[in-house]
């Protein structure tokens, strides 16, 4: 399975991203090879997929916890299969302090563990034979990073022992790491017959990366020399947020009243801030926060709206919710209006959704993705006008409104879009081949 076409896996580039993961090999002949899995979700028969969800479903099993990952988490999300818990997004709590494990269904597990036990998922879901993971584990292997982890105050020291820890339970006994752009860059390189400096955007779900680097031509082979990297806690995710915020929440009760004897008071902001994030709604499926919801609800003058929201956290919808979101994005991104429609379990959404008014609502993340960019050039020392070429990845370079950072700044001659998913892993895996030729001469 790992050998194709008579060549032979030599290292491997693993993007554990916050929303999507992606596994590439680099072959012996040059080619890079992308891992695949079966699209469980999918009606299509023998459908699959070069990404696989950086999201996870637990429940109860003969008394035991059971989880699954990726494709089969989805499936599971999407279909009434009795009492989950979904989680995604869990590469957003390994710079905080303030997460150090959860339980679910009475078993202990911290942040390490479920990253571990996705990263086994990953290779065991990717239908490699068990020898043929052990293979894997034991090949060069580059993991990619971000060059500022998310959250509020992230702790850079314990995400990577933790990201060293958790790769280290998933049976890879050597990882090197590298930025994410780090990887990309490589990607875009690969084909590149002369010197060149370029800009590379990388936009994941949880961080946005930038990195300048030089490529220079030296004995026979592109040297890629990095001159700055720079990063910001804003991507897809905060894009998703302000459309909850803005569309969602309010019909969720954001903004509602509840009396307290003689008293009217709002609805605790908390709800809805952990409700507007993808790696907080998980965590309020617990019986302390859905009784005071309830409590909540008892009172208030819009009880409609927070049942709700107690139905959305109950029947575990998040990933459906992020699907409609998702698609909003999408339609936004080509279209001046689009409709919101989510409907499920007797909830019922729909807005009109203006891309001037998603804009505005954007407007201060794009400029933190702006001062990011300018960071990164002062930082190496670069002018605008000296970058030869802008390489943008990741799903969030479609946005209009980002991608017209980069035009407006660069022209849009300068400006290409490398595949949203594929171009880090891709790039990983050829730096991790790179590194096995420099060690062997």
């Amino acid at each position: 399975m790992l050998a194709r076409n008579g060549a032979h896996p030599i290292a491997v580039g693993i993007d554990f991203g916050t929303t999507n993961s992606v596994v590439a090999f680099a072959m012996a002949d040059g080619r890079v090879e992308s891992m695949s899995w079966e699209a469980a979700w999918s009606a299509v028969p023998n459908e699959r997929t070069a990404t696989f969800r950086s999201a996870m479903m637990f429940w109860r099993e003969n008394g035991k916890v059971a989880h699954a990952a990726g494709p089969e988490a989805i499936a599971r999300a999407l279909t009434e299969t009795g009492e989950q818990r979904f989680i995604q997004s869990i590469k957003t709590h390994l710079a905080s302090r303030l997460f150090t494990e959860t339980r679910l269904y009475g078993q202990r597990f911290t942040v390490e563990q479920l990253v571990s036990a996705f990263l086994n998922d990953l290779f065991q879901d990717g239908g490699l034979a068990d020898e043929e993971q052990k293979q894997v584990r034991l090949l060069p292997a580059v993991g990619g990073r971000p060059v500022v982890f998310a959250g509020e105050r992230p702790d850079e020291t314990l995400a990577m022992e933790r990201l060293q820890r958790a790769f280290g339970g998933a049976g890879f006994e050597t990882i090197d790491f590298a930025y994410e752009p780090l990887g990309a860059a490589y990607w875009y390189g690969r084909g590149l017959d002369h010197a060149e400096t370029i800009l590379v955007a990388d936009f994941g779900g949880g961080t946005s990366d930038f990195s300048v680097l030089r490529f220079a031509p030296e004995n026979g082979r592109l040297k890629a020399e990095p001159l700055a990297h720079s990063g910001v806690g804003v991507a897809g995710d905060t894009f998703d947020y302000r459309i909850l915020d803005h569309v969602i929440a309010p019909r969720l009760g954001k903004g509602s009243l509840y009396r307290s004897f003689d008293k009217r008071l709002p609805i605790p902001a908390y709800f809805h801030a952990a409700f507007a994030q993808w790696h907080q709604l998980s965590w309020l499926k617990s019986p302390q926060t859905l009784a005071e919801l309830r409590k909540l609800q008892t009172a208030a003058e819009a009880p409609a709206a927070l049942d709700d929201l107690i139905t959305l956290i109950e029947c575990d919808l998040g990933f459906e919710l992020h699907r409609a979101v998702a698609s909003l994005k999408a339609e936004l991104s080509s279209m001046d209006k689009a409709i919101f429609s989510f409907k499920r379990e007797g909830i019922a959404i729909e807005a009109e959704v203006a891309r001037k008014d998603f804009e505005t609502w954007i407007a201060p993340d794009i400029a933190a993705l702006a001062e990011a960019m300018e960071t990164a050039l002062t930082q190496a020392q670069v002018k605008a006008d000296a970058i030869d070429a802008v390489f943008l990845t990741g799903g969030t370079s479609y946005v209009p409104a980002v991608r017209g950072l980069f035009v407006e700044r660069f022209g849009e001659k300068r400006v290409y879009i490398g595949d949203a998913f594929q171009s880090v892993a891709s790039g990983l895996a050829l730096l991790a081949a790179d590194r096995i030729r420099a060690d062997l001469e």
